[in-house]
């Protein structure tokens, strides 16, 4: 019932932090494809994003976050190595359960949150985490029926052997409009996993419910869905079922990526869409959006009203990216900028609404009273 897929642990090298980009060096360029119109009505030129109500304080640094049916939501403690329910119109909060064998050392632990696509009869919980060893993907029952305590199973371990490292770790998963499971990984400061086409590292996974590669993968019976990835923390579908993926630059770019199967999105090669003058950038996917790494240091990403939302850390803001009929390069534009902190996850909430999830009490925040927050955010 379960697969487990082993690759060889590699170390991390020295490499700038996601978190604060600071530079180490390296580039990554991308000249490639151009999107097409896709002849649906674009967004407003000019959006706007204003913050509603406060749905929860006192988290301790929240990672992961998944959406009840009935409205209320999961959410990870990264270094607690817990998940917590919070009551979606009280905020009440209640541990849930927590997860064995979670390592929180550095940029790993508890991370990505995804509710299984029959999560109606399956009652499945997966989440992403770090262990000793590596990387890993595990489901849990989630018994919605008790009032309180331990609602959570003992995990059952679907996929295995994702590099681990003190950074780049990636961690964030989703199930897709196929009903299959998505999992970002990072390269764990060892650049050359994202164009190794056999590691773990570096990629966009796509799996099925059971952790097996996924029926028309690109490289045949692999996991690997795209490569050439530095750290994917960001992952959404929009209305046209585009998969967007943001990804941490290193010490120039920051990216927003439309991802496509098999392709290569250049790191360590190339970083954001480079120039002319830089070599080797042929076959590269480029970018469709680009920010400094001081404007973005980018983890959650949701699709709500035409357009991408992209919570930055460093950066303290949410982007809008217009993707619904825009051609060419779309105009980003910048909210919330330095009003809440660091922002780390961000999830559709139907409709103009969006679940933003601040990120101040990790090892790189200034937490203030009431931090870590859910946020609901009204967007446009």
């Amino acid at each position: 019932m379960t697969a487990t897929l082993a690759t060889t642990l590699l170390l991390a090298t020295a490499c700038s932090s996601d978190d604060d980009g600071t530079p180490d060096g390296g580039k990554r360029t991308d000249p490639g494809a151009s999107r097409s119109h896709d002849g649906a009505t674009p967004p407003p030129e000019e959006g706007s994003a204003k913050v509603t109500k406060t749905l929860a304080t006192g988290l301790k640094s929240p990672w992961g976050l998944a959406a009840l049916p009935g409205g209320d939501l999961l959410v990870s403690s990264r270094d607690e190595g817990t998940i917590t329910h919070v009551d979606g119109t009280s905020g009440k909060k209640t541990e849930v359960g927590t997860v064995p064998g979670v390592d929180p050392g550095g940029e790993g632990g508890l991370m990505g949150l995804a509710l299984s696509p029959t999560y109606a009869s399956d009652h499945f919980v997966y989440a992403y985490f770090t262990t000793a060893s590596d990387n890993r993907v595990a489901r849990m029952l989630y018994d919605e029926a008790k009032p309180s305590g331990q609602r959570l199973g003992a995990p059952d371990t679907i996929f295995k052997g994702i590099p681990k490292g003190m950074i780049h770790n990636g961690g964030r998963i989703a199930f897709g409009p196929d009903k299959l499971l998505y999992v970002g990984t990072g390269e764990t400061g060892d650049t050359g996993l994202a164009q190794d086409k056999k590691s773990l590292g570096g990629k966009i996974l796509r799996l099925t419910p059971e952790g097996e590669p996924a029926p028309g993968n690109p490289f045949g019976n692999s996991p690997v869905f795209s490569y050439g990835h530095r750290n994917v923390q960001g992952l959404a579908w929009d209305e046209h079922k585009r998969l967007w993926a943001s990804e941490f630059g290193q010490d120039t770019w920051d990216e927003l990526n439309e991802i496509k199967a098999g392709d290569n999105y250049g790191w360590p090669e190339v970083e954001g869409k480079g120039d002319e003058d830089d070599e080797g950038a042929e076959g590269f996917h480029a970018p469709v959006a680009q920010w400094k790494t001081s404007e973005a240091s980018p983890s959650g990403v949701a699709c709500a009203e035409g357009s991408v939302w992209m919570a930055g850390l460093r950066g303290q803001r949410l982007w809008r990216v217009p993707v619904r009929g825009v051609d060419g390069e779309p105009k980003t534009q910048a909210f919330l900028t330095e009003e809440h902190g660091r922002l780390r996850t961000v999830l559709a909430a139907g409709g103009d609404k969006l679940w933003l999830v601040t990120s101040e009490t990790d090892s790189r925040g200034t937490p203030e009273k009431g931090d870590d927050k859910i946020l609901e955010v009204r967007v446009k």
